[in-house]
C-alpha cells in the first residue's frame, strides 16, 4: 500500500509524533535531549516552522508545530532524525535507526483543538507518571 502524502498545507498546526523503534528509548543521557533541542531549533529556523509546545519523552517525541512554507514540516523531522541519529549512533557505536518508521502528523484545525493539544503534550509526562506535575518534567 502506498504511503499517505503528507500535508503540504501552511498556516495550521500540525501535532507530530515520532516513537522510537520498537517503543525502545531513543534519549539515553540528559545532553541527548539537549542536543536534540538545539536540532530542532536550528532546523525550524532554516526552514521557517513555530514550535507552540514540545515534550520529549524516554521513548518519544510530541511536537505543535505551523509550517510557514509548504512541506517545510517534513524538511525539519528529516533533518533533526537524520542528524540525531547519526550523532547517537557514532557515540554509542551502533548502526540502523532509532525511530519507528516516519513521524505521524494530525492537522489542529481550530484554535480550542490547538489548546487541547498542547494540553495533551504539557500531560504526557504526568500520565506516564514521571511526574506529579507537568513543570516538574524537564
Amino acid at each position: 500500500m502506498p504511503r499517505r502524502p503528507r500535508y503540504r498545507l501552511t498556516d495550521f498546526p500540525l501535532h507530530v509524533v515520532q516513537r522510537g523503534n520498537d517503543r525502545r528509548a531513543c534519549f539515553f543521557e540528559e545532553r541527548d535531549f539537549r542536543f536534540y533541542l538545539q536540532l530542532l531549533e536550528e532546523a525550524v529556523v532554516r526552514h521557517r516552522v513555530l514550535v507552540h509546545a514540545y515534550v520529549l519523552m524516554t521513548n518519544h517525541v510530541h511536537l505543535l508545530l505551523t509550517p510557514v512554507v509548504p512541506g517545510a514540516i517534513s524538511k525539519v523531522m528529516q533533518s533533526v532524525g537524520s542528524r540525531y541519529v547519526k550523532a547517537i549512533n557514532k557515540a554509542s557505536g551502533k548502526v540502523g535507526t532509532l525511530w519507528e518508521s516516519r513521524y505521524k502528523a494530525c492537522l489542529v484545525a481550530q484554535d480550542e483543538h490547538v489548546l487541547a493539544a498542547c494540553r495533551y503534550i504539557d500531560l504526557n509526562p504526568v500520565r506516564a507518571q514521571m511526574v506529579e506535575h507537568p513543570g516538574d518534567y524537564r
